[in-house]
């Protein structure tokens, strides 16, 4: 097999692996060592995970992914260690009086602009140490709020003490922070038992393919070009200003915020380019000088 077309992968990563196993086995799938992920997503968790593939990995840090959405399940009833269904049970409670407005309620003020604490369980951490590492080796961790959005919180569906919800929210949300704090504003406490990342940043499950169609169409790459089209805003540059910023020179600013990518007059990418004072930097030079 030829060495992969750089660009990125999007895959519907499965429960049970880690996105650090996803890359691993995409670099089998490829037979290619430079891949890399962006946005994280917890071993229980399946859906939308973000991968760069040779020169793609360039692109990755500098890519938008600070919205996110998912469909969850919610159980109502059971608290645990974890904020979700991997942890010990630590208290339980009858869930069955709680009614559909009181959820409604609890949902509609923990969305908005919020201050939320982390669950212990997160990779955030503490002290030079993963609060999660701290938690499994028997500390009390209690981690601080901190400010997020949550665009949208709305129930979907509810299955006894189970509610399956959607989710839309900044980057740094925990939605098994979110199951924590509604079981806890219901008084009943409260875990979450399925998380499926339905989108980050513009990147869908549309886009997603799962391992195993990977495994039999590996050429399932988006294009660099294509990529940069669709994650960044688009500027079209003339043969001179290629040449250019092909060899890291600036151009004239864009006039507007944010990472750009930018094209030669053949379509190709040539780099991601951002305003600083009076020009135009490239970020991060994609394609090499022409000849």
């Amino acid at each position: 097999m030829d060495a992969p077309a750089p660009g990125l992968v999007i895959v519907d990563k499965p429960a049970g692996m880690t996105s650090h196993d996803v890359v691993a086995r995409l670099r089998r799938i490829l037979r290619t060592r430079k891949i890399g992920h962006a946005g994280t997503l917890d071993p229980m968790a399946t859906g939308v995970l973000v991968c760069g593939v040779g020169r793609g990995t360039k692109i990755l840090g500098h890519l938008a992914l600070d919205t996110k959405a998912y469909t969850a399940t919610i159980r109502l009833g059971v608290t645990t260690r974890t904020d979700d269904a991997e942890g010990e049970v630590v208290a339980t409670a009858d869930a069955s009086g709680v009614t559909d407005a009181a959820i409604e309620e609890a949902m509609a003020a923990l969305t908005g602009d919020i201050e939320q604490v982390p669950s212990a369980v997160s990779a955030i951490k503490v002290n030079g140490q993963r609060a999660y590492a701290r938690v499994r080796a028997g500390e009390e961790v209690v981690l601080a709020a901190r400010p997020v959005t949550v665009s949208e919180f709305r129930l979907l569906a509810r299955r006894g003490p189970d509610l399956d919800v959607a989710v839309e929210c900044s980057s740094g949300t925990y939605v098994r922070a979110l199951a924590r704090d509604l079981g806890a504003a219901l008084g009943v406490g409260g875990h979450l038992t399925a998380l499926r990342r339905t989108r980050v940043g513009p990147f869908t499950l549309d886009h997603a393919r799962t391992l195993e169609a990977l495994e039999a169409d590996p050429s399932a790459v988006v294009p660099l070009d294509a990529a940069v089209a669709m994650a960044f805003p688009r500027r079209d540059l003339d043969a001179a200003q290629a040449a250019d910023i092909s060899h890291g020179r600036p151009l004239p600013p864009t006039g507007r915020p944010g990472t750009h990518g930018v094209f030669a007059p053949d379509g190709r990418v040539l780099a991601l380019v951002a305003d600083k004072g009076r020009h135009a930097r490239p970020l991060v030079v994609l394609a090499p000088a022409a000849t």
